[in-house]
């Protein structure tokens, strides 16, 4: 149990609700992502008829502390000749894997600011990106990383290594967020919408924290029902 949060579920009844987490969270991806074929295939369409490059953007996220390290997982992290020397070095204090969405922006849109927090109005954004952003239809991919296990439906957003390097040592209590298995919505997604600077980070781990302490299943279907207005609105998109 991480220092600082005390579980409204504990023992075999948290690990009995948990198990049944993660078999509705692998039920409803394997089922989602059948039913959404034909939506995943028009996206991919207007992505590609939009802007040139891929249809699929993947990037390293962190996920699940679960105090072991997966070496094949790290090899997307590190180069071969540097992999030792940094896996002794570096603490991203959760486990790496590749996290898919729809592409949004123009193609290698980092190469020349490298990473930035969301802003609006951000001008590498495509048009059709812009649209799936607002409805957050660019993160269904994500069931897919729901169905390998890297990820839940509900839980706390899945950040950046550089950023975790960065925001661990600036936010109390950051890392206690990689307790549990991030995912696709979740309480501060909905209530803060994307992370826009440090100050936004601060506000939504009071969010990440609460659902871990008061996690139950009835919470995560208030979650539910809260993104299909937030995907109605667009509220808290850029």
């Amino acid at each position: 149990m991480p220092r600082g949060i005390e579980f409204s579920f504990t023992g075999v009844c948290r690990k009995a609700c948990l198990a049944i987490k993660n078999a509705i969270d692998f039920f409803i991806s394997l089922i989602g992502l059948i039913l959404l074929m034909p939506l995943f295939l028009i996206i991919a369409i207007l992505v590609k008829l939009d802007s040139s490059g891929p249809v699929f953007y993947s990037q390293v996220r962190i996920g699940i502390n679960r105090r072991k390290w997966d070496r094949r997982a790290s090899e997307c992290l590190i180069s071969k000749d540097k992999r030792r020397r940094e896996r002794r070095r570096r603490n991203y204090f959760g486990k790496p894997f590749r996290m898919l969405k729809f592409r949004t922006m123009i193609e290698n849109a980092e190469r020349k600011c490298g990473p930035t927090w969301a802003i609006e109005n951000d001008p590498r954004i495509t048009r059709v990106g812009l649209f799936l952003r607002k409805t957050r239809l660019d993160e269904l991919p994500q069931l897919f990383n729901v169905l390998r296990g890297d990820m839940s439906l509900i839980g706390p957003r899945p950040e950046r290594p550089m950023f975790i390097e960065d925001l661990s040592g600036r936010v109390e209590n950051y890392t206690l967020r990689m307790k549990v298995k991030p995912g696709i919505t979740g309480l501060a997604q909905v209530e803060n919408g994307y992370d826009s600077s440090v100050d936004s980070v601060k506000a939504k781990i009071a969010y990440d924290l609460c659902y871990i302490k008061d996690w139950s299943p009835w919470q995560d279907i208030k979650i539910l029902l809260k993104t299909v207005v937030v995907v109605i609105t667009g509220k808290g998109a850029f």
